[in-house]
């Protein structure tokens, strides 16, 4: 993986960023993070969809919190640097938060959350992964993925506590998943463009509106969106996405 990313022109140490999350994410059975997610990052470089070469700098900061831009890096490198800032920031003043913009697909959410472990802290990670809304999406009331990773330390670090989930009923790499396989989804994981639920995968993957925790609206779907909707506030207006 490594090697893949130093051949498109990746700085090595962000190669290696990339590589240690991506095997962390397929050692823990999480493998629509994993390996699978490599040739994206791949041709996000070869596209000039992100600048594998960009370090995040801090735009605003005070004692215990920081804002961050990204400046269009690779995920896993705004990431490590947020947490590690975060974890800096709690070890001054008891709580540290840091919430970034300009920045990509940064994998597996508990690979963040779980560092706060390894110093006694707990840890959350959320980030908002809104689609490009396009005609074919009109009717889906989509709010993107939105995960939140939670992990807390206990007395032994195997009774550690990590949450990672989407506020969907899925994340798209498990679709992508079932569409590499050939094979058909539930019909509670996402929309066509039509707004209905569809088994096809390719048409899911395509339209990526995925359904919020829950499913459709009679299954509490409405819960799921809830949450996403908190996560986007939290990751994206805290950010300035929306407001710069």
């Amino acid at each position: 993986m490594t090697e893949c990313m130093n051949a498109v022109g990746t700085p090595a140490a962000h190669s290696n960023a990339l590589a240690e999350l991506l095997l962390a994410a397929d050692v823990r059975g999480h493998y629509s993070h994993g390996l699978n997610r490599l040739e994206m990052y791949v041709r996000d470089i070869q596209n000039n969809i992100c600048d594998g070469h960009a370090v995040p700098t801090i735009l605003k900061e005070n004692t215990s919190t920081a804002w961050v831009s990204g400046n269009n890096g690779l995920g896993p490198v705004v990431g490590n640097f947020c947490m590690n800032l975060a974890i800096q920031k709690a070890h001054q003043s008891g709580v540290g938060w840091v919430a970034a913009k300009n920045s990509n697909h940064y994998g597996m959410a508990a690979w963040y959350s779980m560092q706060a472990i390894k110093h006694g802290m707990m840890g959350i990670t959320c980030s908002n992964t809104s689609p490009l809304m396009s005609p074919t999406r009109s009717k889906c009331a989509a709010l993107g993925t939105n995960p939140i990773s939670f992990a807390t330390p206990a007395l032994t670090t195997d009774d550690s506590i990590v949450l990672d989930m989407a506020t969907t009923t899925v994340s798209l790499g498990k679709i992508e998943i079932q569409r590499r396989k050939g094979e058909k989804i539930p019909d509670s994981w996402a929309q066509g463009p039509d707004g209905l639920p569809t088994v096809d995968a390719e048409v899911a993957y395509n339209t990526r509106c995925l359904m919020p925790l829950g499913g459709p609206e009679e299954k509490s779907g409405y819960k799921g969106y809830g949450l996403a909707l908190i996560i986007e506030a939290l990751s994206g207006l805290a950010a300035g996405i929306y407001l710069f």
